[in-house]
């Protein structure tokens, strides 16, 4: 009787693996094709000089990357992502969160709200990118016309090299601050009604309630929110293109407008795949460092 017991539970655990692998092999495909192979792939192009077109392609080891490391273009977008990075999660993070507990607070009453707060999700960023250029035109854009109601001249952020990237970090807030929005009502939502009641009975107010139970149940959230705004501000790209295609000058360029430049606009795809590895190892070892620092503190 063990044997037997033993022979049929190997042969489940057996059912159970060629399950498991026939479900997973279609993604594992996928991700394979779409996802591993680009980036070994932009890993390789990266030593060699090639325009993307020839079919020959010269090796030149090392040469790109020495060139990225003396890139001055290359680490002021760098910079400009950091900026975003560090304002996106200032501004997207308390902001969302102040919207998702005004709704929270009115339940049901507010599914209006809800509804007209989310609608800048719903729009493409290339949409977004072009309305905005057109809204913010020094000379026929909305702050334009404002200006000249009250007898000033042209009001140029797009074009002025200190105020374009602020400009454009506004747009990407006015943008995203509604996903963040959903996401912390959401983790409103999962949290247990029975502790909002007790500290209702023991007398906590609102407010009291908000910062001292439901802000700390919400930490894992948060450092996810935090997480996600930060990896997001790393890969921008199609908004900042179509506003001011990382202009005046290189003002607002970012890491992945410069490696399309290289890539497809001057045809030098080695160089643009150098750009997109370095992109790839900043990225993870920065995602890592934040999480792990995140992690800690949560620890603590």
């Amino acid at each position: 009787m063990g044997m037997k017991e033993i022979s049929l539970r190997k042969q489940k655990q057996r059912s159970t693996r060629i399950a498991a692998a026939v479900f997973l092999a279609p993604v594992l495909i996928l991700l394979s094709v779409f996802i591993a192979y680009p980036i070994i792939d932009s890993f390789i192009t990266s030593f060699y000089s090639w325009n993307g077109i020839s079919a020959v392609k010269e090796f030149n080891a090392f040469g790109n990357w020495n060139d990225l490391l003396h890139d001055m273009v290359f680490w002021n977008a760098f910079r400009n992502n950091l900026l975003i990075v560090v304002l996106s999660i200032c501004l997207q993070l308390p902001i969302g969160l102040a919207l998702a507990t005004f709704l929270d607070i009115g339940g049901k009453k507010f599914n209006f709200f809800k509804t007209v707060f989310f609608v800048p999700m719903l729009m493409s960023s290339v949409a977004i990118g072009f309305l905005f250029k057109y809204a913010l035109d020094a000379n026929t854009g909305i702050l334009a016309a404002i200006s000249g109601l009250f007898g000033g001249g042209s009001f140029d952020l797009l074009g002025n090299p200190n105020r374009a990237i602020f400009a454009i970090i506004g747009v990407i807030c006015w943008q995203f601050i509604p996903f963040y929005m959903i996401y912390f009502l959401a983790a409103y939502s999962g949290l247990p009604l029975d502790v909002y009641e007790a500290a209702i009975i023991d007398g906590a107010s609102r407010n009291q309630y908000f910062w001292r139970i439901a802000l700390p149940m919400m930490r894992p959230t948060i450092v996810s929110a935090t997480v996600l705004s930060m990896i997001g501000s790393l890969k921008y790209f199609d908004l900042i293109y179509v506003m001011t295609g990382g202009g005046p000058g290189n003002a607002t360029e970012l890491m992945a407008t410069y490696m399309y430049k290289n890539a497809f606009v001057t045809y030098k795809m080695g160089y643009g795949s150098t750009i997109a590895s370095a992109m790839f190892l900043l990225i993870t070892a920065f995602s890592l460092i934040v999480m792990k620092l995140l992690n800690q503190r949560e620890g603590a």
